[in-house]
């Protein structure tokens, strides 16, 4: 695996839990200016989406899944544009890594059976950075990212989707179970970029499988292919499209 490691945001020693704090003022600036940055995409340009998921201990069943089904996205996307992948995730004490790009789904599956999961706290805010970094490069059309928990300083989150948000990129938090702390996080960082924030049962594969088809496509082809593959019936193209608008 080609890995490199995003420069630190969070360490394990600066996470923290208990009540978040308020967003700072500086994200509702980030808005308004972000609103009027990154052109739309444009035709024939391949989609890039950074997949980032947490390979703590506790993810081995999502991550076992997540290498099944992440073929479909490759599908989805065909069918509108093309589609690179960068696979990013944490895992352990301080570890967080990010591969090349991929265009073939058989390579990033490849890339994700050689991971296992490895107890640990979260860094969300490492992937925001290395996601946001990134972008400087070249653009990025969607940050998507599968976790359980929330173990870090939600102002420090906010910042860094704050980032992202003048970068024109959304970010679609797919949260696993019902952690409080988690989903409040989550909303918050997919409100800020103006990407979507949605919840799955342990093991519901097919409900996994419908969001990641949904921001595939939204990558590949845009928020108009989006609302194509809404107007068709895509479950998870209408719930990540109301929530976008």
């Amino acid at each position: 695996m080609n890995e490199k490691n995003p420069s630190n945001s969070v360490s394990a020693g600066q996470a923290r839990t208990g009540v978040a704090s308020p967003a700072s003022a500086d994200i509702s600036a980030f808005l308004k200016k972000a609103a009027a940055v990154g052109p739309p995409k444009v035709a024939g340009e391949r989609g890039r989406l950074v997949f980032a998921m947490d390979a703590t201990m506790s993810r081995q069943p999502t991550w076992d899944m997540a290498q099944e089904i992440q073929g479909q996205m490759f599908s989805e996307a065909a069918k509108v544009g093309t589609l690179d992948v960068q696979l990013v995730f944490f895992r352990g004490v301080n570890e967080c890594r990010a591969s090349g790009w991929v265009s073939e789904p058989a390579t990033l599956a490849g890339l994700m059976r050689k991971i296992s999961c490895v107890g640990g706290q979260t860094q969300i805010g490492r992937v925001l950075h290395h996601a946001a970094e990134e972008a400087t490069g070249r653009r990025i059309h969607a940050l998507v990212y599968v976790g359980d928990a929330m173990e870090e300083a939600m102002d420090d989150l906010c910042a860094k989707a704050g980032r992202l948000a003048l970068a024109n990129v959304p970010v679609f938090l797919f949260q696993e179970g019902g952690d409080p702390l988690a989903e409040q996080a989550y909303r918050e960082v997919a409100r800020i970029t103006r990407g979507a924030y949605a919840r799955f049962e342990p093991g519901a594969a097919a409900q996994l499988a419908e969001l990641l088809k949904a921001v595939a496509i939204f990558a590949s082809g845009g928020r108009a292919a989006l609302t194509d593959a809404s107007g068709r019936g895509a479950k998870g193209a209408q719930l990540l499209l109301g929530q976008m608008r």
